[in-house]
């Protein structure tokens, strides 16, 4: 065993350990927390494997973005930030999800184990260089126009969950409150 093969074995249990976390916990920020440290440490198995770019686009794009906007929908939502009974599971949901992950990792196992046979797979250096030119060259402006268009509705979001209801707005208008002050006799 090389210290690479260490490094790795100890980051993915660290993946494992936390995913399982992300998963279990009862709490939704406290999720979300754990989804980051997952997918860190992904990130952290990639460029173990040697695969540069990868972990770059596993940290900028999931990292960076997708817990952040995770997060940022459950603050515009106003989840509730703790336990909440109605969205717990029962003990029988419980058990048939660890059965269904083991019967779906078992399945996963039998297939790699016979599909490779036991043999070690050899594997050739990636050159990034191509991919880099093609992203950050003909890609480039259609991925920052997508960022502005993801940042409009995000700012769109926002403004929308700060409106006060029709309802509400209805209700405390001043011709309303002007109509409800006049008595007539």
């Amino acid at each position: 065993m090389t210290t690479l093969d260490v490094l790795f074995a100890a980051i993915g249990l660290i993946a494992a350990a936390s995913a399982v976390l992300a998963v279990t916990t009862r709490h939704l920020v406290h999720a979300a927390l754990w989804l980051v440290v997952t997918l860190g440490t992904l990130a952290g198995c990639y460029l173990v494997l040697g695969a540069e770019l990868v972990a770059l686009v596993q940290l900028l794009v999931y990292v960076g973005a997708v817990v952040v906007l995770v997060l940022f929908a459950l603050m515009l939502t106003r989840a509730p930030i703790g336990p909440s009974p109605e969205h717990t599971s029962g003990p029988v949901q419980r058990v048939a999800a660890a059965v269904a992950g083991a019967g779906v990792a078992g399945l996963l196992g039998a297939v790699l184990l016979v599909a490779l046979g036991g043999r070690l797979v050899s594997t050739r250096e990636g050159r990034t260089h191509g991919v880099a030119e093609q992203l950050f060259g003909t890609w480039v402006w259609p991925f920052e126009l997508l960022s502005l268009l993801l940042l409009v509705a995000l700012i769109a979001a926002f403004a929308v969950s700060r409106m006060p209801s029709a309802t509400g707005a209805e209700a405390t208008s001043p011709e309303r409150r002007a109509d409800d002050a006049v008595e007539v006799p």
